[in-house]
């Protein structure tokens, strides 16, 4: 048995019990509901994830499907640091970076749904980076940047598609050619430039990058309060979420899994739990928030199921559906080219796919190779956090572990056998 296994099953329903209480569900004819998952299927996911942390490829795993009633698959194995444990167990506290990104869309639609926030209207006036940019045109003979006033202004449909302008040094060149020219300056030069351009004008490109920092901040003006009490008032709370946050408490920390670095030669080295952050923050919209698998599974299953789940309605299913389509019509989306080969792998996790965003989140156009529909949401965060939503087969996934670089290829191998036996699960049910 893969270590972590038997605390595991401490803490949670046995596999007989799972599938009994899905079968149930299914016998009574709940609307939409995915089969539970037959012992075999359960088999081999089971052999896939312990043969990826018993040979190294990753450290420890946490991974869970679910539909909207209930959990059809939950496995934990392997270690929170390799070579000293302890073993990983269900409750284990993850760094989920930016998947904190659908958590922040989330709360700027229900802003959006009390008339506190407009999807088209120009930004909240909250600071002239935002409502006052320039665009980097490009930069003369000497590196001087070039720029120029945008033809339109930001709104918060182009933050949170995507499609602002803003980027990250991480995946785009220019972003930090212009940085290293704007530090060579003067102080007084250098106050005269803004720090973070635009590297196109709103709405005629995708770009990963700053702009659901953006929307945390509109979140704050529009509503009054602090991001993290925001989120614990209206969404974290709301869903029983105790165990994700910006701060992690003592007995939280406790639980922390490590990040691993992949070595050149394909191994991994634990690398030091990071300091404890201030209760105070700042914090942002865009990242740097902690996680469970279970915690997280159940905002996923709340947006599956249309907004509300255990009685707790986060938003109006029209508000999700609206979430959920193409917002950005023609625009390719999902793809980035690393600029930092330590921090992230280049990122296409559907080649030959065509790939849009929504209020929140990646949508691949057509079906995956692994079994998701066409139509399917998804994104994750940098230390290979993953989960994905399927409305059409009514079935969601969330995947853990902790690895650099982002985008990691064994990494990513474990998650689709893992999305591939759920679905090859379903089928044969």
């Amino acid at each position: 048995m893969a270590a972590g296994q038997t605390r595991m099953r401490q803490t949670r329903p046995s596999r007989r019990e799972v599938l009994r209480t899905a079968g149930a569900l299914v016998a009574a004819g709940a609307s939409g509901l995915a089969p539970a998952l037959g012992e075999v299927a359960h088999a081999s996911i089971d052999a896939a994830l312990r043969a990826a942390t018993s040979t190294r490829e990753i450290p420890g795993v946490v991974a869970m499907a679910a539909n909207e009633r209930d959990i059809i698959y939950e496995g934990v194995f392997g270690t929170r640091r390799l070579g000293q444990g302890p073993a990983m167990t269900r409750d284990t506290v993850f760094r989920v970076a930016s998947m904190i990104k659908t958590i922040t869309s989330v709360a700027a639609m229900q802003l959006v749904e009390q008339g506190k926030l407009a999807l088209d209207a120009p930004a909240p006036e909250i600071d002239p980076a935002l409502n006052a940019p320039q665009v980097l045109d490009g930069f003369d003979d000497k590196g001087v940047p070039q720029l120029r006033p945008p033809k339109r202004p930001i709104t918060l449909h182009h933050l949170l598609t995507h499609t602002s302008g803003f980027g990250y040094r991480l995946w785009d060149g220019r972003a930090a050619h212009y940085l290293s020219a704007r530090n060579a300056k003067s102080r007084v030069r250098r106050a005269a430039l803004p720090r973070t351009p635009l590297m196109f004008d709103p709405g005629e490109r995708w770009e990963y990058g700053t702009s659901i920092d953006w929307v945390g901040r509109i979140v704050e003006a529009a509503s009054g309060r602090p991001i993290d009490a925001y989120f614990s008032e209206h969404i974290l709370g709301p869903l029983g979420m105790a165990d994700t946050g910006f701060v992690i408490s003592p007995a939280q920390r406790a639980r922390e899994a490590s990040v691993h670095r992949r070595k050149p030669d394909g191994s991994l080295e634990p690398q030091p739990i990071e300091k404890p952050r201030p209760s105070s923050g700042p914090f942002s919209g865009g990242g740097g928030i902690y996680s469970t698998a279970p915690d997280y599974l159940t905002l996923v299953r709340m947006l599956l199921n249309g907004g509300t789940l255990n009685d707790a309605r986060i938003l109006r299913p029209d508000t999700v559906a609206l979430m959920n389509r193409n917002q950005i019509g023609d625009i390719e989306a999902g793809r980035m080219k690393s600029e930092a080969p330590a921090v992230s792998n280049d990122v296409d996790f559907f080649p030959g796919i065509p790939l849009r965003w929504g209020f929140g989140y990646m949508i691949n156009m057509a079906p995956g190779p692994d079994g998701r529909s066409a139509g399917s949401l998804t994104w994750g965060g940098l230390f290979n956090t993953y989960y994905w939503i399927d409305p059409t087969k009514r079935i969601t996934g969330v995947f853990m572990t902790q690895v650099l670089p982002f985008a990691d290829h064994k990494a990513l191998r474990a998650y689709r056998a893992f999305e591939r036996g759920v679905y090859h699960g379903l089928k044969a049910a």
